[in-house]
């Protein structure tokens, strides 16, 4: 076997075209690699980082476009964060309800994780006035979802089409706790009442449909925040006028960007990757379930504990996958993984459905069109469902010209699609991936052998 070609061209504009030619021999991916910091685990450290009393040292942060963003934010609002460029990262937090307002807009870039969560710090500063925004993109997702229960909270937000999209500015308030019911299991709905609920007085509560993922929960005990939960009822309740203080946090390894390796090593025939240092918090595995009912050979090594969270190596080795329905439950828990297992049911035998997952039209592209016509374009039979995809596998794939539509996790789903797909595949727009993770193409090139 030889070595996939594997260039980036950047272009006039700046964008740039990734292109994967497959040689004919083929190819496998070997060895072991970390995979960037949890994006979702970045950007509440950052934040509670900045509410919280003292210096917080973060390790192993997400340093891509996301958490840049969130880290510009806060720094307008008063917190002091240290350049974003090293493996250790310092926040000097203000305290919690001691937000300066700022003298510009606070722009959030791609990030629907930083305006959701920040909402409801914002809208709990009394006398405060904020103006929110995003680039293209962010101004075109819903907002709603956040603004509404604020509301009930007494929160005065406005925004375009009725409130529901950014840019939005919100005069801060003394809010009001609520029990609010939410009729979709989020963790950014979630996320963004319960800090809303730290600087209100009283006891605010969340109520979701199914369980979705719970590092706001787990890194607001360890600043040290009141918060119980009812797991029989996905209930979790915040005690207001909190105190904070400043922690040392470990970011571990993302469970969405090792999902790319463990989807190539399995369908790339002699692959044996490890991906060292994975977070496997059982609210965001919901992708090693999926790709366990494919029949992939994913084994955990090395489990541990890292700051409360659950870490391990995974070891994937190539095998021949077969198709399943994915839907229900199992979905908050691999929303952002649905791009990349679209790749695996490629690859499987029979077909795989994906339904219930309807989110995926409002995330940074409409996920499942975009998908089905990428993949169709190189072959595949993916068909759109209102709610997800129907995708019968086995049928060779050959390289296509194909596009992200700038997101991250589109393109590099299509960049893992390449690698099994016959002849040379160009990838336009691939420098969305830096969003989440700035140095994939660089380990791209480094497990391909």
């Amino acid at each position: 076997m030889s070595a996939a070609v594997i260039t980036l061209e950047t272009q006039e504009n700046a964008s740039q075209n990734l292109i994967i030619q497959r040689p004919p021999a083929g190819l496998s991916l070997q060895g072991r690699i970390r995979v960037p910091g949890d994006k979702s685990i970045s950007h509440r450290a950052l934040m509670l980082g900045a509410i919280a009393e003292g210096e917080t040292e973060i390790q192993g942060l997400l340093l891509g476009e996301d958490p840049r963003s969130t880290a510009h934010c806060f720094r307008a609002l008063g917190a002091e964060i240290s350049e974003l460029n090293t493996e250790f990262v310092r926040v000097k937090g203000i305290g919690l309800g001691n937000f300066q307002e700022p003298v510009d807009v606070l722009n959030a870039g791609n990030s629907g994780t930083t305006i959701r969560l920040m909402l409801g710090l914002l809208a709990s500063h009394p006398g405060r006035f904020f103006t929110v925004t995003g680039d293209d993109s962010l101004r075109s997702r819903p907002m709603s979802r956040v603004v509404k229960p604020l509301q009930q909270m007494a929160a005065e937000i406005w925004g375009r089409k009725g409130n529901s999209l950014a840019p939005l500015a919100i005069q801060g308030q003394a809010l009001k706790p609520i029990h609010y019911h939410s009729p979709i299991a989020s963790a950014q709905v979630k996320s963004c009442i319960l800090l809303a609920g730290l600087n209100t007085e009283g006891q605010t509560t969340v109520t979701e449909p199914a369980l979705s993922r719970d590092h706001s929960e787990r890194m607001l005990r360890a600043f040290g925040a009141e918060l119980s939960i009812d797991p029989e009822t996905n209930s979790v309740t915040v005690t207001g006028n909190a105190k904070l203080y400043g922690q040392k946090v470990i970011v571990p390894g993302d469970i969405s960007s090792a999902a790319f390796w463990l989807v190539a090593a399995s369908i790339v025939p002699g692959s044996d990757l490890v991906v060292e240092n994975v977070g496997v918090n059982p609210t965001r595995t919901g992708v090693l379930e999926a790709l366990s009912m494919m029949g992939a050979d994913i084994q955990l090594e090395n489990q541990r504990e890292v700051t409360g969270e659950p870490v391990a190596d995974l070891r994937v080795r190539s095998s021949q996958l077969k198709s399943c329905t994915i839907a229900g439950d199992i979905i908050p828990r691999l929303i952002d993984e649905i791009p990349i297992l679209a790749v695996a049911a490629a690859f499987a035998q029979g077909t795989t459905i994906i339904r219930d997952a309807a989110e995926l039209r409002v995330k940074e592209s409409d996920r499942i069109t975009v998908m089905a016509q990428q993949l169709n374009q190189m072959g595949a039979k993916v068909t759109e469902l209102p709610d997800g995809m129907e995708i019968t596998g086995g049928t060779t794939l050959v390289g296509a010209s194909v596009d992200s539509h700038t997101d991250h996790r589109i393109g590099m789903s299509l960049a893992i699609a390449a690698l099994n797909a016959s002849g040379t595949t160009t990838i336009h727009r691939a420098e969305a991936a830096a969003i989440s993770y700035p140095n994939f193409t660089n380990t791209l090139v480094e497990v391909c052998r």
